[in-house]
């Protein structure tokens, strides 16, 4: 005797909403059979009605009222591509507090109120997948959540923002400066017409917050994560860090030691010869350290409508099984609740370039003012001559409060004209 099929709303028909529309159609069989039951629109929430829609389904599903689709008592599970705060916030809590599960790809949201999100699920018996909001089509948080739950992540770091990474390796391979390259990804369709949830930071600091809760079993939100855009990385940096065998990257860094956790988002040099310095363009990538497993990396496209809705409908296969099953999905994981650490309390590496005076004493100076905050010296070189003369330094680990306060003395020194710039440098033994 054949299942009655389960019935879904579709919050959303943009990019990723009208792909999860035509996959679910053309593979409609398929779906069925992994799932055990048929997958039926029951309806499809938009902004406007009336806009030509090239989709395989009936004009009649269609509705601007989503508050009363997820009512409705014949939906049983609610995927929501909408983004942003409101009004997903609200229609989410109320899919889930009537007992329907939920799919997003709403990472802000996720980063912002997670933990109201996963309470709901949990007094509603529902379940709430979001495979998709972070990097795609890349299998990373079920892994995270599920496969490596048998281990201890001390540390996660990686590529999860396309555009930024498009631009970075723009300026690596070109020579370009960042406006150039901003300019190329804007046309290329890799950046929006405004970039600055990307280029600031913001975007990777929200996938920065969910990708630690998970390895962490810890609360993290957006506010958490120490957070820099690339806006000022310069066609110099990027030169600088090749001439160490390094590439630049925006990185989300996760990490662990002992109770506490640091969460940051931040460009860093990393060497060529890491598996991230080898991510091109709009790739992204997550590098996963856990102490039976090793090193693992999860590489692929990280954005878009197919591989989005990919990861859409890979959750929603899953939240189907459970509903036919009568079961639930791992919930929320934060019993560890360890401490967040502020920056300054994390470890890293600079590289600081200075411009200085061509005279007698200027590097005794300079190191003696890396010794006065114990931060050690790796290497120093010294470019050019006269006016033109510049002191390139690579620290060793430190944390990153000393390292600040090292570059604060710099800058008031007699020799030093100007500290050109400063980065950290990741990925090195």
């Amino acid at each position: 005797m054949s299942r009655p099929p389960l019935r879904i709303a579709l919050l959303g028909c943009g990019t990723v909403g009208s792909e999860v529309v035509r996959l679910l159609h053309g593979s409609a069989e398929d779906f069925a059979a992994r799932v055990g039951a048929p997958l039926e629109l029951a309806g499809i929430a938009v902004r406007r009605l009336g806009r030509t829609r090239d989709l395989p389904v009936d004009d009649a599903l269609f509705t601007t009222d989503a508050q009363a689709l997820v009512e409705r008592d014949d939906v049983d599970i609610v995927i929501e591509v909408i983004g942003g705060i409101e009004p997903a916030r609200t229609l989410i809590l109320s899919a889930l507090s009537s007992g329907k599960s939920v799919v997003t790809a709403n990472k802000a949201l996720l980063a912002e109120d997670g933990a109201t999100l996963h309470l709901a699920a949990e007094q509603g018996g529902a379940d709430l997948y979001y495979e998709a909001s972070v990097a795609g089509a890349i299998p990373l948080l079920r892994p995270l959540r599920e496969s490596l739950a048998g281990d201890n992540v001390s540390r996660v770091m990686g590529i999860v923002n396309g555009t930024t990474n498009f631009v970075l390796t723009r300026m690596d391979e070109t020579g370009a400066g960042f406006a150039e390259a901003l300019d190329e990804a804007t046309a290329l369709g890799y950046a929006e017409a405004d970039p600055s949830a990307d280029i600031d930071g913001f975007d990777a600091a929200a996938k920065a917050a969910i990708l630690a809760g998970l390895a962490f079993h810890t609360r993290v939100t957006a506010a958490d994560v120490y957070r820099e855009g690339i806006t000022e990385v310069t066609a110099a940096d990027v030169a600088s860090a090749k001439a160490m065998g390094c590439v630049v990257k925006l990185l989300a860094i996760a990490e662990r030691d002992g109770d506490a956790v640091s969460v940051r988002v931040h460009p860093a040099m990393i060497p060529r010869t890491h598996p991230l310095g080898t991510v091109r363009e709009a790739y992204n990538a997550v590098f996963v350290e856990a102490a039976a497993a090793g090193q693992l990396m999860f590489y692929g496209r990280g954005a878009g409508g197919a591989p989005t809705a990919s990861a859409v409908l890979g959750d929603l296969v899953a939240v189907g099984r459970n509903a036919l099953q009568g079961a639930r999905g791992a919930g929320e994981s934060s019993y560890a609740d360890l401490r967040l650490r502020p920056v300054g309390e994390a470890v890293t590496r600079y590289h600081i370039s200075l411009d200085v005076a061509d005279k007698a004493g200027v590097l005794a100076a300079v190191a003696n003012a890396f010794a006065r905050h114990d931060v050690s010296i790796r290497t120093v070189r010294q470019e050019g001559h006269g006016s033109d003369a510049s002191l390139v330094v690579v620290t060793h680990t430190a944390t990153d409060a000393a390292l600040q306060a090292t570059v604060e003395e710099l800058r008031s020194l007699d020799s030093v004209r100007a500290v050109a710039s400063v980065m950290r440098v990741e990925g090195q033994p």
